[in-house]
């Protein structure tokens, strides 16, 4: 309350700063333009007309935006809406006085043109001038700070274009301590350069040479600040970073650039960063514009995925979050992380299962969500195979009692996240996932045809590089202790995203979903274009050499075998799953299949005798029927004769 209120007192001095140097103005260009009975005639009528124009300027400032941005980070935008506003102003007193007043009250211009013209130059100094000084005024005390010694010295990587806004950020105190001591560039047209005032050094590819003569002069780096330029595939970011192994000097990177370095993020440069394609640009616009001001669970938020999501809520505008997690470590550090990031909203943590309907029901209905993102689940192959009843359990009746929790409390969105081994499945995880996408298709039917209701949709995920228990946390153990690293086959083949895509995934799935209430565009699965997949094999080389080794020399690959459950080639969608277009870049999507729900409910049924029985056999005989494809998982396996899937229109009466 104490930060709202003093930021909210500067404001308000900006607000009067402006009004005064609005009538300041005036009462200026009159003095310079008027003398003897002209000046004083004006001056004795002037009480009568400013404090009206003085609120009207008011107003176009405020709708000019000048009040959105800090005076530290003044800027040509900043310049340009005062330059606008005031040209509004300048017209609005051209046609006062030449229309109404002349004419009308006074029988002679009160104004006059020149004075008009004189204002306009006079306005945009007063209100741009301190604007701009106290601008130059932070800039020069962070650079005396820096030069007194208080600041840590860092390198920056990337192209001029980048670098500039960087130092300009480091020059406002928006970075912190940080203070630019030197640059390296991609381009060689760049050496021999300074940017501001900081000299370009080298080459990235001499980034080793350039920080250990840095170090034995007296002078060394405490940072080295990596801009998207400098972790594009044509500035080869493999090789310079390699080259960093032996400097101990924390990496950081920035996720995008802008303009006072407003609304940017710097992290620690993780090798996952450069294991893959360039990531798929976000609409933040639209994320912004479909999150601000709503009501939004998310279950599993705990998890790797469910405490990003979390996060990605916050920062999208979400005005409350209730973060359902039956884990109550992962549940107090997700609500402390989310504490941390000091943003107007209010978030609620709830210990609670998925599988228990009798607390989760009630829990939704009270809090009476806009939106639920439905992360909990079991997800690991292996455990599945072995604990297949904790699977059905979670994965299926868990989806179950969230969905009906979901529709009973008036949701308007229900995102379900799921996994690409849900295609086809031939193991216990894709099985159960796959089910639980067809019961929330099943569902979603039923409000089709402009039965206005929840809309119920399924995200399919790749490899989620850094998510708990993924392939590259387990390879940068693995390297980390000198290997061997473990592959499961040289032939592996899988696609790849990183958290914060997944999760924007969710959040855009979420946005597209009500745009599309009629069945035929309808869309059930969303799925992110991830390019190409990546050989497990090649993956785990890359990482070694990114870390300074040598496959094969410094650290080994040991193949190990295919685990049950899992298989060579993963695949984004059914063959018979028919595409859906969604107008959105790097996001696909696919209509729905599924079978009618009294059929879906006749599964659970016998799922739940097989799951009392222990009956492992009938529960996958279960699954065999509802979905044809995971009969034929095994070669030689006995089919058994699944109910055909529905198309969207059939849903709904199917028996």
């Amino acid at each position: 309350m104490l930060n709202l209120t003093k930021q909210s007192a500067k404001k308000l001095a900006v607000v009067a700063h402006d009004l005064a140097m609005t009538a300041l103005a005036i009462v200026f260009v009159f003095a310079v333009r008027f003398d003897g009975w002209l000046f004083e005639e004006r001056m004795r009528q002037l009480p009568k007309i400013l404090p009206f124009f003085v609120a009207y300027a008011g107003a176009v400032y405020w709708f000019f935006q000048l009040y959105r941005s800090k005076w530290r980070f003044a800027s040509l935008p900043d310049l340009s809406n005062i330059v606008r506003a005031v040209t509004v102003l300048t017209l609005t007193l051209l046609v006062v006085d030449y229309v109404l007043v002349a004419q009308n009250l006074y029988g002679y211009y009160f104004f006059g043109k020149i004075t008009i013209v004189l204002y306009w130059l006079v306005q945009i100094a007063l209100l741009g001038g301190p604007r701009l000084a106290y601008r130059y005024f932070k800039y020069s005390r962070s650079k005396h700070q820096a030069a007194r010694g208080s600041s840590l010295p860092a390198l920056l990587l990337g192209r001029a274009v980048d670098i500039e806004i960087v130092i300009r950020a480091m020059e406002s105190g928006a970075m912190g301590k940080m203070r630019p001591a030197g640059v390296l560039s991609p381009r060689p047209d760049d050496l021999g350069q300074s940017i501001r005032g900081v000299p370009v050094l080298g080459l990235l590819s001499q980034i080793e040479t350039i920080a250990t003569d840095a170090s034995e002069r007296g002078e060394p780096f405490r940072r080295i600040v990596a801009t998207p330029s400098a972790l594009a595939p044509e500035a080869e970011p493999d090789k310079w970073l390699a080259h960093t192994r032996k400097l101990a000097i924390p990496i950081s990177r920035l996720d995008t650039l802008g303009e006072g370095m407003r609304g940017n993020e710097l992290a620690p440069l993780e090798i996952e960063d450069l294991l893959v394609r360039p990531s798929v640009k976000i609409d933040r616009a639209r994320l912004e514009g479909f999150l601000k001001g709503k009501r939004v669970i998310v279950t599993g938020g705990g998890g790797s995925i469910g405490s990003e999501i979390c996060l990605r809520c916050a920062a999208f505008g979400a005005v409350e979050l209730l973060v359902v997690e039956n884990s109550e470590p992962a549940l107090f550090h997700v609500t402390e992380a989310l504490a941390a990031q000091d943003l107007p909203m209010r978030v609620t943590g709830a210990l609670a299962d998925v599988r228990d309907e009798a607390r989760l029901g009630p829990l939704f209905k009270a809090f009476a969500p806009d939106i639920v993102i439905h992360a909990a689940a079991l997800k690991h192959v292996p455990y599945l195979e072995a604990d297949w009843g904790e699977g059905i359990k979670t994965n299926i009746f868990g989806s179950v009692v969230a969905i009906e929790a979901a529709i009973a409390a008036g949701a308007g969105i229900f995102v379900m996240i799921s996994t690409d081994k849900a295609i086809e499945p031939v193991s216990m995880l894709g099985a159960t996932k796959r089910f639980a996408e067809m019961y929330a298709q099943a569902r979603d039917a039923e409000f089709a045809n402009g039965n206005r209701g929840t809309r119920l949709v399924a995200v399919r995920f790749g490899n989620v590089l850094g998510s708990v228990g993924s392939v590259v946390p387990k390879f940068k153990a693995q390297i980390e202790r000198g290997g061997p690293v473990t592959v499961t086959s040289p032939e592996m083949i899988r696609y790849f995203m990183t958290i914060r895509e997944a999760c924007d995934l969710v959040l855009t799935s979420a946005s597209h979903a009500p745009e599309h209430e009629a069945q035929d565009e309808r869309a059930a699965v969303y799925v992110l274009k991830m390019g190409q997949p990546l050989k497990i094999m090649d993956l785990a080389e890359r990482m070694i050499r990114l870390a300074g080794y040598e496959p094969g020399v410094d650290i080994e690959i040991a193949v190990t075998g295919v685990r049950p459950g899992e298989r060579l080639n993963e695949i984004l969608f059914a063959k018979d799953e028919p595409m859906a277009e969604t107008g959105l870049d790097g996001v696909m999507a696919a209509k729905p299949i599924f079978a009618g729900r009294e059929r879906m409910q006749g599964w659970l049924d016998e799922l739940e005798r097989a799951l009392a029985a222990q009956d492992r056999l009938g529960a996958e005989a279960v699954l065999e029927a509802a979905i044809p494809d995971f009969s034929r998982r095994r070669p030689g396996l006995p089919q058994v004769a699944p109910a055909q899937p529905s198309s969207p229109r059939a849903a709904a009466s199917q028996p």
